[in-house]
């Protein structure tokens, strides 16, 4: 008896996490106390056979923003023995200090895709070629209304931040990982248009989807949530899975060790490390989880077998991903964007150069069928305003995109004719800068960009001094919201757009050594 109560004694004193031969039986038994991200929760079945075949029983603590890494930098040594997330490039990114060092193992693979409805799917393939779908197509399909998808949201969930790395790293299409370039402007303005459902977690975004029915006909995560909601009975028609062609981001789960030089932690991870990958148990997670084996040894059941094709790289700075969450912002807060054109209309202008002038807006209309078309093109609420002129100010006219009906308005307003006898670009820019102050003040949160597009130099109206004098004076709201973009055309002044465009906070873009088009496109979503 006096034995019995010294274990007893011993086992309630004790601090750490790692409990051994505490069970009073033959056989020793550890506990680690796992910090994980709620996507692990499907696993729950095998963790009896787990602690059965091993000794090892893993305390699982579930916490929806676990993928995030800051809970886990917080918690290192303090807490938690593992980590198990559905992906910890976050936490290495933003934590690399407390990341470093660290044991991982993958233990499961499942790539972001796309689910549609039957209908959507059919209707976007029917305008692909070969009936494949990119992330280009997906974002051209959100920027006109017909895609209206659900995604987690990216600063609180690893599918979340996946899918929207994969959709940037596919707009930027450089085939790499991002670099700060290619985030310098926002490409995903049109795809984020079509967000219509958003959640903390995965499982909250499955639910809302389902209660949902006519919010959105599609979603974005992870292959194996569509499985599982396909397989589940809950839908009256089963998502169809896109993978787009421009490639996926893989999550592959893994197991951290979050003190490696406990010897007795490392024993017990290094046991549930070798269950884990165990082609048994690998097969057991793919039918429990739906997810892909790490093992290439392990068949393969139904849809996970289809290729995944190109794997996109996560980014390796920080910096990168902060930016793509800061355009990104809150997905429960859309407001979209206005951009005020400034269109020369002098007598340089006719003929082959308005012709340019008028593709251009057609390409960003969607008659741009590449995919950095499919990007940049004109979206769905997007206000647009367009101010023709020459001498003077010829005309102002602000389009709401709604439908193609507004973008042909925007069309027959490009088209108009009525040429000045000279060229007003100070002139042009300050009215610009007026219409701009007048929408900051009256919603401060819609971002607001001036484009510049002149083929002469100044030669009427205001001089640039004027203008920058006019610029000081204007709101400091103002000044540090709306930045100007010139294009270079014709015989313009190149030094004097690139001293307006340093002045404002944008940067000119230089049409004479490819086209209006290709230089519209480039400066689409910058601000």
């Amino acid at each position: 008896m006096r034995r019995a109560l010294g274990i007893l004694t011993l086992c309630l004193t004790l601090t750490l996490t790692v409990t051994v031969g505490c069970s009073g039986g033959d056989e020793d038994r550890t506990t680690l106390r796992v910090l994980a991200g709620p996507d692990l929760a499907v696993l729950e079945p095998l963790l009896d056979e787990l602690k059965e075949e091993t000794g090892v029983e893993l305390d699982m603590d579930y916490e929806a923003d676990a993928d995030t890494g800051d809970a886990l930098a917080a918690e290192k040594g303090s807490g938690h023995d593992l980590a198990w997330l559905s992906t910890d490039r976050s936490f290495r990114l933003r934590h690399k200090d407390s990341a470093q060092g660290l044991p991982r193992t993958p233990t499961m693979l499942s790539p972001v895709v796309v689910g549609l409805r039957p209908d959507v799917a059919r209707e976007l393939r029917a305008k692909s070629p070969g009936g494949r779908l990119s992330w280009a197509d997906i974002a051209d399909a959100a920027a006109t209304g017909t895609v209206r998808f659900g995604m987690a949201d990216p600063r609180q969930t690893g599918s979340g931040l996946a899918a929207l790395v994969g959709v940037a790293t596919a707009a930027a299409g450089t085939g790499g990982a991002l670099r700060e370039a290619d985030v310098s402007c926002d490409r995903l303005r049109g795809f984020r248009s079509g967000q219509k459902l958003t959640a903390d977690s995965t499982r909250d975004l499955l639910d809302d989807f389902v209660d949902h029915p006519g919010t959105a006909n599609a979603l974005i995560t992870y292959e194996s949530d569509l499985l599982a909601l396909n397989a589940g009975g809950r839908l009256k028609e089963k998502l169809e899975i896109v993978r787009p062609e421009d490639g996926m981001v893989l999550a592959d789960f893994p197991l951290l060790l979050l003190d490696p030089d406990d010897p007795d932690r490392r024993a017990a991870y290094d046991k549930v490390v070798e269950w884990l990958q165990r082609d048994s148990v690998q097969e057991k997670i793919m039918r429990t989880a739906l997810r892909r084996p790490v093992s290439p040894s392990v068949p393969r059941d139904g849809q996970l077998r289809a290729p995944v094709g190109n794997a996109l790289y996560f980014p390796d700075q920080q910096g990168v991903v902060e930016s793509l969450l800061a355009d990104y912002g809150d997905p429960r807060r859309r407001v979209p964007d206005q951009v005020i054109f400034l269109l020369d209309f002098s007598g340089s202008m006719r003929g082959a150069r308005m012709a340019a002038l008028r593709e251009a807006f057609a390409d960003l209309s969607g008659a741009d069928d590449s995919a950095t078309g499919k990007f940049a093109r004109f979206y769905l609420g997007e206000r647009l305003t367009v101010v023709r002129f020459g001498g003077r100010v010829l005309e102002e006219r602000t389009v709401a995109v709604d439908g193609p009906k507004d973008l042909s308005t925007l069309a027959d307003i490009v088209a108009r004719g009525g040429y000045g006898d000279a060229t007003a670009v100070w002139t042009a820019l300050d009215h610009g800068y007026r219409t701009a102050s007048a929408v900051v003040a009256d919603d401060p949160e819609r971002a607001v960009s001036i484009v510049l597009m002149t083929d002469g130099e100044n030669n009427a109206g205001i001089a640039y001094e004027e203008f920058v004098r006019r610029y000081e004076a204007r709101a400091a709201q103002t000044r540090a919201a709306v930045h100007t973009y010139p294009v270079h055309f014709g015989e313009a002044d190149a030094d004097a757009l690139r001293r307006a465009a340093e002045k404002t906070g944008g940067r000119m873009v230089d049409a004479r050594g490819s086209s209006l088009s290709e230089s519209f496109k480039e400066i689409r979503g910058c601000r």
